[in-house]
């Protein structure tokens, strides 16, 4: 760090993204949660469409992909919000919603991002315990008194609550935004998306990083009355009115045409995820139950970072996080079933292995 910084973010944390090796050959890749499938067939073509205009300035409106996303969700074009990833509207929904004295409320198990948007924007961050089993009580949540900020599935544990409970915490907190991260909700879980009809402080976010393959794109989105959606692009018009790139708005605008594609995909997943978490399980793993693209997992006996090394020995890259309650846990991405396939040999080794050393 220089002598220059300022010195409101000298001390700040900063998000540690997943490992992006150089050399894809060498490893299966089960790290950061991306699709296994490719987009679908004609986002390429509406990608190379583009290219001839890449001198001018993508349309700052986003019109046409705000519009074929509130077609998919049946809302307006002004309850669309679009952005460069998910996470440049989390970081927005700090700015916007907290700050000068409203605290934000979020588990101390869940996205690395939302503390660090916090510390960022100098929120009071109220860290709120997940229960024993890594579950979110809604009853924590009532009256907070404060933005309240859910990953639903949560990340890293895969856990997802009900929308009826997430309307519950939005009907708790009429004073303060509640923003639902469905990063995850395609593999499973339920939207919130409906609810925003009729409660003016829901403000829910998606990507197209997970379920649309399209990770590389950097493309979100959030559902939310005309209100917040208005507080969003207030902010945005006053930083970076040009936010998404017309090959990606072009790219986003395909992916909602062939949806059905994406869903297809969505289901695999579901199927590979249960059927390897029943692999796991018979190799004597504990396995959280999962909504998302990931499995949240751990071999007794075994501490979580020497079992993430001994998979990183055998070419296979998943996610440990060294935290208190989950650090004997790692999070595993749920790949192609030959990725899974490789996984699963791989943890059978180490088992056998572990169970020999032990006699």
């Amino acid at each position: 760090m220089s002598r220059y910084m300022n010195g409101r973010y000298a001390s700040i944390s900063v998000y540690t993204p997943g490992e992006q090796p150089k050399d894809m050959s060498r490893v299966v890749k089960l790290n950061t949660n991306e699709s296994p499938y490719p987009p679908a067939p004609g986002v390429a073509g509406a990608v190379a469409a583009e290219v001839n205009r890449l001198r001018l300035y993508s349309d700052p409106t986003c019109g046409a992909l705000r519009d074929a996303l509130a077609g998919l969700f049946g809302v307006k074009r002004e309850n669309i919000y679009v952005a460069s990833g998910s996470d440049d509207i989390l970081n927005f929904a700090f700015m916007a919603f907290a700050g000068d004295g409203v605290p934000a409320f979020f588990p101390d198990i869940t996205y690395g991002f939302y503390s660090v948007f916090a510390g960022l924007h100098g929120v009071e961050s109220r860290i709120v315990p997940l229960r024993e089993d890594f579950s979110i009580d809604p009853a924590d949540y009532a009256g907070c008194g404060g933005l309240v900020v859910i990953a639903n599935p949560n990340a890293p544990t895969g856990l997802a609550l009900s929308r009826d409970a997430i309307e519950g915490i939005v009907r708790a907190n009429p004073d303060h935004v509640v923003l639902v991260d469905e990063a995850y909700v395609d593999f499973g879980a339920e939207t919130c998306a409906p609810l925003t009809a009729r409660y003016d402080n829901l403000l829910v976010v998606q990507t197209f990083s997970k379920s649309r393959g399209m990770a590389g794109a950097r493309l979100g989105f959030a559902v939310g009355g005309a209100g917040l959606i208005g507080d969003l692009e207030r902010l945005r018009f006053s930083t970076n009115p040009y936010n998404v790139n017309r090959m990606t708005l072009a790219a986003g605008v395909a992916a909602i045409r062939e949806n059905d594609y994406y869903m297809a995909n969505c289901r695999r997943i579901e199927d590979t995820r249960e059927a390897s978490a029943r692999a796991l399980e018979a190799l004597g793993f504990e396995v959280i139950p999962s909504k998302a693209n990931f499995i949240f997992a751990r071999c007794p006996g075994m501490e979580g970072g020497a079992l993430y090394e001994r998979l990183k020995a055998r070419g296979i890259l998943v996610r440990h996080f060294d935290a208190p309650r989950i650090s004997d846990y790692l999070r595993i991405t749920v790949g192609s079933e030959e990725d899974m396939a490789r996984l699963l040999a791989g943890c059978r080794e180490i088992v056998e292995v572990q169970r020999h050393e032990k006699g």
